[in-house]
């Protein structure tokens, strides 16, 4: 964890999310610098913000986050993701239904194209006519949309 705060808020804020390495009191530069070194090595930072200082940070992560509902322009601009309630356990919920997103967008792709695939191989052998193979196209489209509209049912744990 990098951050400009005291040690002694840092190291407790460390110890409740079970983070090993905290490192406290940085300037923005220095936070910047950290996270240059971390992706050299292979990393993938995420970094999470609320201020003007945190923009270059946000910047040079992997991904970012701004905080929304106090956020200055600036660190928002930067940001993949903003949390419009600033509650910093919402960034797990966005990275799990991030995730789960990512499941089903390689599901509807293998719906979509399979469909596609298979009625445009069965139209061209002369197996089925045209349309039967654009009516099944039409419905592997539906199936998908209803597919993705799952995402919006999706419980997330942490508290509201």
């Amino acid at each position: 964890m990098l951050t400009g705060d005291r040690r002694a808020a840092a190291e407790e804020v460390g110890r409740e999310l079970g983070i090993q390495e905290v490192r406290a009191g940085l300037f923005p530069e220095d936070k910047v610098k950290a996270i240059l070194e971390m992706n050299a090595e292979g990393f993938k930072v995420a970094m999470v913000g609320d201020g003007v200082n945190d923009a270059p940070s946000l910047a040079a992560a992997y991904v970012s986050a701004g905080m929304g509902a106090r956020g200055s322009d600036a660190a928002l601009e930067q940001a993949e993701i903003v949390l419009m309630n600033d509650r910093i356990e919402k960034f797990l919920d966005a990275l799990l239904l991030c995730r789960k997103a990512k499941r089903l967008i390689r599901w509807n792709l293998v719906i979509a194209l399979g469909t596609v695939a298979t009625m445009m191989g069965a139209s061209i052998l002369g197996l089925i006519p045209l349309t039967v193979g654009v009516i099944a196209h039409e419905g592997s489209t539906v199936l998908v949309c209803l597919n993705s509209l799952r995402l919006l049912f999706i419980k997330l744990d942490s508290p509201s």
